[in-house]
Protein backbone atom coordinates (compact mmCIF):
# COMPACT_ATOMS: atom_id res chain seq x y z
CA UNK A 1 0.00 0.00 0.00
CA UNK A 2 1.27 3.45 -0.88
CA UNK A 3 1.98 5.65 2.12
CA UNK A 4 1.10 9.28 1.51
CA UNK A 5 3.46 11.75 3.12
CA UNK A 6 2.03 14.09 5.69
CA UNK A 7 2.34 17.86 5.67
CA UNK A 8 5.61 17.78 7.60
CA UNK A 9 7.24 15.39 5.11
CA UNK A 10 6.97 12.24 7.25
CA UNK A 11 5.35 9.00 6.26
CA UNK A 12 2.48 6.99 7.73
CA UNK A 13 1.75 7.63 11.41
CA UNK A 14 4.26 10.47 11.45
CA UNK A 15 7.24 8.21 10.91
CA UNK A 16 10.11 9.49 8.81
CA UNK A 17 11.11 7.40 5.76
CA UNK A 18 14.45 6.65 7.43
CA UNK A 19 12.55 4.80 10.17
CA UNK A 20 12.12 1.83 7.85
CA UNK A 21 15.80 1.50 6.95
CA UNK A 22 16.07 -1.36 9.41
CA UNK A 23 14.14 -3.47 6.89
CA UNK A 24 17.08 -3.18 4.51
CA UNK A 25 19.43 -4.26 7.29
CA UNK A 26 17.22 -7.30 7.92
CA UNK A 27 17.38 -8.22 4.24
CA UNK A 28 21.18 -8.02 4.26
CA UNK A 29 21.40 -10.14 7.40
CA UNK A 30 19.10 -12.77 5.86
CA UNK A 31 21.26 -12.93 2.73
CA UNK A 32 24.41 -13.33 4.86
CA UNK A 33 22.72 -16.03 6.94
CA UNK A 34 21.65 -17.91 3.83
CA UNK A 35 25.18 -17.65 2.43
CA UNK A 36 26.63 -19.00 5.71
CA UNK A 37 24.17 -21.93 5.75
CA UNK A 38 24.84 -22.86 2.11
CA UNK A 39 28.59 -22.77 2.70
CA UNK A 40 28.45 -24.53 6.08
CA UNK A 41 26.44 -27.55 4.91
CA UNK A 42 28.23 -27.48 1.54
CA UNK A 43 25.17 -27.47 -0.68
CA UNK A 44 27.71 -26.78 -3.41
CA UNK A 45 31.49 -27.27 -3.19
CA UNK A 46 33.39 -24.45 -1.49
CA UNK A 47 35.24 -23.90 -4.75
CA UNK A 48 32.04 -22.35 -6.12
CA UNK A 49 30.62 -20.76 -2.95
CA UNK A 50 33.39 -20.09 -0.42
CA UNK A 51 32.59 -19.82 3.27
CA UNK A 52 32.22 -16.25 4.61
CA UNK A 53 35.16 -16.98 6.88
CA UNK A 54 37.33 -17.78 3.84
CA UNK A 55 36.20 -14.61 2.09
CA UNK A 56 37.06 -12.53 5.15
CA UNK A 57 40.50 -14.14 5.34
CA UNK A 58 41.02 -13.43 1.65
CA UNK A 59 40.04 -9.81 2.27
CA UNK A 60 42.62 -9.52 5.05
CA UNK A 61 45.30 -11.19 2.94
CA UNK A 62 44.64 -9.05 -0.13
CA UNK A 63 44.67 -5.90 1.94
CA UNK A 64 47.78 -6.69 3.97
CA UNK A 65 49.92 -8.88 1.70
CA UNK A 66 48.49 -7.70 -1.60
CA UNK A 67 47.34 -9.51 -4.71
CA UNK A 68 49.57 -9.80 -7.76
CA UNK A 69 51.65 -6.74 -7.04
CA UNK A 70 49.18 -4.49 -5.22
CA UNK A 71 46.95 -4.31 -2.17
CA UNK A 72 43.19 -4.09 -2.41
CA UNK A 73 43.30 -0.34 -1.82
CA UNK A 74 45.86 0.07 -4.58
CA UNK A 75 43.71 -1.83 -7.09
CA UNK A 76 40.59 0.04 -5.98
CA UNK A 77 42.46 3.35 -6.11
CA UNK A 78 43.54 2.69 -9.71
CA UNK A 79 39.94 1.99 -10.67
CA UNK A 80 38.59 5.05 -8.87
CA UNK A 81 41.21 7.29 -10.50
CA UNK A 82 40.06 6.16 -13.95
CA UNK A 83 36.42 6.50 -13.01
CA UNK A 84 36.91 9.94 -11.47
CA UNK A 85 38.70 11.37 -14.50
CA UNK A 86 36.21 10.11 -17.05
CA UNK A 87 33.13 10.91 -14.99
CA UNK A 88 34.15 14.41 -13.92
CA UNK A 89 35.11 15.36 -17.48
CA UNK A 90 31.75 14.08 -18.68
CA UNK A 91 29.84 16.10 -16.07
CA UNK A 92 31.76 19.28 -16.89
CA UNK A 93 31.02 19.01 -20.62
CA UNK A 94 27.80 17.01 -20.98
CA UNK A 95 25.65 19.00 -18.54
CA UNK A 96 26.32 22.41 -20.16
CA UNK A 97 25.78 20.87 -23.60
CA UNK A 98 22.50 19.33 -22.48
CA UNK A 99 21.32 22.67 -21.12
CA UNK A 100 22.22 24.37 -24.41
CA UNK A 101 20.39 21.67 -26.37
CA UNK A 102 17.33 22.26 -24.24
CA UNK A 103 17.46 26.02 -24.81
CA UNK A 104 18.42 26.04 -28.50
CA UNK A 105 16.80 24.00 -31.24
CA UNK A 106 19.78 24.78 -33.46
CA UNK A 107 22.27 23.23 -31.03
CA UNK A 108 19.98 20.24 -30.58
CA UNK A 109 19.69 19.74 -34.34
CA UNK A 110 23.47 19.83 -34.69
CA UNK A 111 24.34 17.47 -31.82
CA UNK A 112 21.37 15.12 -31.49
CA UNK A 113 22.06 12.96 -34.61
CA UNK A 114 25.57 12.12 -33.40
CA UNK A 115 24.36 11.50 -29.85
CA UNK A 116 21.53 9.23 -30.96
CA UNK A 117 23.90 7.30 -33.22
CA UNK A 118 26.47 6.36 -30.61
CA UNK A 119 24.24 6.28 -27.52
CA UNK A 120 22.85 2.75 -28.18
CA UNK A 121 26.30 1.36 -28.96
CA UNK A 122 27.74 -0.88 -26.22
CA UNK A 123 30.85 0.90 -24.89
CA UNK A 124 33.00 -2.19 -25.33
CA UNK A 125 32.06 -2.23 -29.02
CA UNK A 126 34.26 0.80 -29.68
CA UNK A 127 36.75 0.16 -26.88
CA UNK A 128 39.02 -1.75 -29.24
CA UNK A 129 39.12 1.28 -31.51
CA UNK A 130 40.05 3.50 -28.57
CA UNK A 131 42.89 1.11 -27.70
CA UNK A 132 44.17 1.38 -31.27
CA UNK A 133 44.04 5.17 -31.09
CA UNK A 134 45.16 5.79 -27.48
CA UNK A 135 46.96 2.63 -26.47
CA UNK A 136 46.25 0.07 -23.77
CA UNK A 137 46.97 2.47 -20.89
CA UNK A 138 44.62 4.59 -18.82
CA UNK A 139 44.00 7.10 -21.63
CA UNK A 140 41.79 4.69 -23.58
CA UNK A 141 39.90 3.69 -20.42
CA UNK A 142 39.27 7.31 -19.38
CA UNK A 143 38.02 8.09 -22.90
CA UNK A 144 35.72 5.06 -22.77
CA UNK A 145 34.30 6.09 -19.39
CA UNK A 146 33.82 9.64 -20.64
CA UNK A 147 31.82 8.43 -23.63
CA UNK A 148 29.83 6.01 -21.44
CA UNK A 149 28.79 8.75 -18.96
CA UNK A 150 28.05 11.38 -21.61
CA UNK A 151 24.59 10.34 -22.98
CA UNK A 152 22.62 10.06 -19.71
CA UNK A 153 24.05 13.37 -18.51
CA UNK A 154 23.18 15.19 -21.74
CA UNK A 155 19.70 13.69 -22.04
CA UNK A 156 18.69 14.42 -18.45
CA UNK A 157 19.98 18.00 -18.61
CA UNK A 158 18.15 18.60 -21.90
CA UNK A 159 14.94 17.03 -20.58
CA UNK A 160 15.18 19.20 -17.45
CA UNK A 161 15.17 22.36 -19.57
CA UNK A 162 12.30 21.09 -21.72
CA UNK A 163 10.19 20.36 -18.63
CA UNK A 164 10.81 23.82 -17.17
CA UNK A 165 7.58 25.73 -16.72
CA UNK A 166 7.43 28.70 -19.17
CA UNK A 167 5.59 30.71 -16.50
CA UNK A 168 8.71 30.81 -14.35
CA UNK A 169 10.78 32.33 -17.15
CA UNK A 170 8.04 34.76 -18.15
CA UNK A 171 7.55 35.87 -14.55
CA UNK A 172 11.28 36.52 -14.12
CA UNK A 173 11.44 38.49 -17.38
CA UNK A 174 8.38 40.52 -16.46
CA UNK A 175 10.09 41.48 -13.20
CA UNK A 176 13.04 42.87 -15.11
CA UNK A 177 15.45 39.94 -14.92
CA UNK A 178 18.12 39.78 -17.59
CA UNK A 179 18.70 36.67 -19.69
CA UNK A 180 21.80 35.82 -17.65
CA UNK A 181 19.80 36.03 -14.42
CA UNK A 182 17.07 33.83 -15.88
CA UNK A 183 19.61 31.16 -16.80
CA UNK A 184 21.50 31.07 -13.50
CA UNK A 185 18.75 31.98 -11.01
CA UNK A 186 15.68 30.39 -12.55
CA UNK A 187 16.53 27.75 -15.14
CA UNK A 188 19.60 26.13 -13.55
CA UNK A 189 18.12 25.73 -10.02
CA UNK A 190 14.94 24.29 -11.55
CA UNK A 191 16.97 21.80 -13.60
CA UNK A 192 19.25 20.62 -10.79
CA UNK A 193 17.02 17.76 -9.52
CA UNK A 194 16.91 16.10 -12.93
CA UNK A 195 20.59 16.82 -13.54
CA UNK A 196 21.43 14.95 -10.34
CA UNK A 197 19.22 12.08 -11.48
CA UNK A 198 21.29 11.89 -14.64
CA UNK A 199 24.47 11.96 -12.57
CA UNK A 200 23.28 8.98 -10.52
CA UNK A 201 22.38 7.01 -13.63
CA UNK A 202 25.66 7.92 -15.30
CA UNK A 203 27.88 6.93 -12.37
CA UNK A 204 26.34 3.46 -12.22
CA UNK A 205 26.69 2.92 -15.95
CA UNK A 206 30.23 4.28 -15.89
CA UNK A 207 31.27 1.98 -13.06
CA UNK A 208 29.91 -1.04 -14.96
CA UNK A 209 31.86 0.04 -18.04
CA UNK A 210 35.00 0.55 -15.95
CA UNK A 211 34.96 -3.00 -14.62
CA UNK A 212 34.31 -4.39 -18.10
CA UNK A 213 37.19 -2.41 -19.59
CA UNK A 214 39.58 -3.62 -16.88
CA UNK A 215 38.54 -7.19 -17.54
CA UNK A 216 39.27 -6.73 -21.26
CA UNK A 217 42.62 -4.93 -20.98
CA UNK A 218 44.34 -3.88 -17.75
CA UNK A 219 47.18 -4.79 -15.43
CA UNK A 220 45.52 -3.61 -12.22
CA UNK A 221 42.17 -2.46 -10.89
CA UNK A 222 39.21 -4.08 -9.16
CA UNK A 223 37.82 -5.48 -12.42
CA UNK A 224 41.18 -6.95 -13.33
CA UNK A 225 41.27 -8.70 -9.94
CA UNK A 226 38.06 -10.57 -10.80
CA UNK A 227 39.42 -11.78 -14.13
CA UNK A 228 42.82 -12.76 -12.75
CA UNK A 229 41.36 -14.54 -9.72
CA UNK A 230 39.03 -16.47 -12.00
CA UNK A 231 41.99 -17.83 -13.95
CA UNK A 232 43.31 -19.44 -10.77
CA UNK A 233 39.87 -20.45 -9.39
CA UNK A 234 40.29 -18.03 -6.44
CA UNK A 235 36.57 -17.62 -5.82
CA UNK A 236 37.28 -16.17 -2.39
CA UNK A 237 39.13 -13.27 -4.03
CA UNK A 238 36.34 -12.93 -6.61
CA UNK A 239 33.80 -12.61 -3.79
CA UNK A 240 35.97 -9.98 -2.11
CA UNK A 241 36.21 -7.94 -5.31
CA UNK A 242 32.48 -8.20 -6.05
CA UNK A 243 31.54 -7.13 -2.51
CA UNK A 244 33.96 -4.20 -2.70
CA UNK A 245 32.47 -3.20 -6.07
CA UNK A 246 28.97 -3.21 -4.63
CA UNK A 247 29.92 -1.23 -1.54
CA UNK A 248 31.87 1.27 -3.62
CA UNK A 249 28.92 1.71 -5.97
CA UNK A 250 26.62 2.38 -3.03
CA UNK A 251 29.14 4.87 -1.63
CA UNK A 252 29.38 6.76 -4.95
CA UNK A 253 25.60 6.95 -5.26
CA UNK A 254 25.30 8.11 -1.65
CA UNK A 255 27.90 10.80 -2.28
CA UNK A 256 25.88 12.19 -5.19
CA UNK A 257 22.67 12.03 -3.14
CA UNK A 258 24.43 13.86 -0.29
CA UNK A 259 25.53 16.61 -2.69
CA UNK A 260 21.99 16.81 -4.06
CA UNK A 261 20.52 17.15 -0.57
CA UNK A 262 22.87 20.07 0.10
CA UNK A 263 22.50 21.83 -3.27
CA UNK A 264 18.82 21.08 -3.89
CA UNK A 265 17.20 21.28 -0.43
CA UNK A 266 13.85 22.22 -1.93
CA UNK A 267 13.45 18.93 -3.86
CA UNK A 268 10.27 17.14 -2.87
CA UNK A 269 8.70 20.20 -1.29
Amino acid sequence: MYTFPSANGTGEAGKAPGGRRWLGAVTILLVLLLWWIVAAIQVVPELFVPHPRSVWQAFVDVQTEGYRGGTLLMHLGASMARLGQGYVLAVLTAVPLGLMMGMSRTVRALVNPLLEFYRPLPPLAYYTLLIVWLGIGDESKVALLYLAAFPPLVINAMAAVESLSPQRVETALSLGARRRDVVFRVMLPSCLPQIFTGMRIAVGFTYTTLVSSEIVAAANGIGWMVLDAGRFLRTDVIFVAIIVMGLTGVALDSLIRFAEARLVPWKGH
